[in-house]
C-alpha cells in the first residue's frame, strides 16, 4: 500500500513543493538562499513490488557562485539507463554535466545572481518552479516565468535574475555531443 503524503509532496505552507532557508554551512558565507526540497525516490522490493526508497529533505545544497545555489536530486551514467538496486547517486560529485549520462538538479537563481556566461555538451530540459528570470543568448534573450519550459541545446548563455524574488528552476541535462554550427565546433565552456 503507498503512504498517504500531501499531494505531489507539496509544501502546504508555500504551496509549490520547495522552500527557501538560509545555507550557512555549505553555502560558504554566501548571503542569499538555498533551497529545501523533498526528494521521493521508487524502486523495489525483493518480491518486485514498487515501494518508496526515499523520502527526504535533500541534504546535498551547494553554491558555486554568488545569488545561485542547488541540488543534484539524481544522476545516472550510461544508456539505457539500469533501474536496478538501491544505490543512490545524489551524494556523488558530479560537474555540470556527467558524460554519457543525466544529472537532475534544482537551482535556485536569486536576485542579481552574479554572470556566469557558460555551455554544455548537453541537451537541457528546464521547468520553471517559481519566480522570472531572464536567459541571455548571443542574440537578444528570453524572458521565462513560472510554468514556461525550455528546451537549451548547448548554446552559449547566462542568467539574470532583475526581480526581486528567486527564480527556481528544474534541469535535467543529458549528455550530448559539443555542437557544430557555422563551420565550427563550439564546445563547453564556463
Amino acid at each position: 500500500m503507498i503512504p498517504k503524503k500531501p499531494t505531489l509532496g507539496l509544501d502546504p505552507r508555500v504551496g509549490t513543493g520547495f522552500r527557501i532557508s538560509s545555507c550557512a554551512k555549505k553555502c560558504k558565507g554566501v548571503h542569499s538562499m538555498s533551497l529545501q526540497i523533498r526528494r521521493v525516490v521508487t524502486g523495489h522490493d525483493g518480491q518486485g513490488r514498487a515501494k518508496v526508497l526515499i523520502d527526504e529533505q535533500v541534504k546535498n545544497v551547494f553554491s558555486q557562485r554568488a545569488g545561485a545555489h542547488y541540488s543534484v536530486i539524481w544522476s545516472s551514467e550510461g544508456f539505457p539507463i539500469s533501474n536496478d538496486g538501491d544505490a543512490d547517486p545524489s551524494g556523488k560529485k558530479v560537474g555540470t554535466t556527467l558524460d554519457n549520462g543525466t544529472v537532475f538538479r534544482v537551482v535556485s537563481f536569486g536576485p542579481g545572481v552574479a554572470p556566469r556566461n557558460h555551455r554544455t555538451d548537453s541537451i537541457d530540459y528546464a521547468v520553471v518552479m517559481s519566480g522570472e528570470i531572464d536567459m541571455e543568448l548571443d542574440i537578444g534573450s528570453v524572458h521565462l516565468k513560472a510554468g514556461d519550459v525550455l528546451v537549451q541545446r548547448g548554446t552559449i548563455h547566462n542568467w539574470v535574475n532583475k526581480g526581486t524574488a528567486p527564480c527556481v528552476i528544474a534541469f535535467t541535462l543529458v549528455a550530448a555531443k559539443s555542437v557544430t554550427a557555422g563551420g565550427k565546433t563550439l564546445a563547453a565552456q564556463g
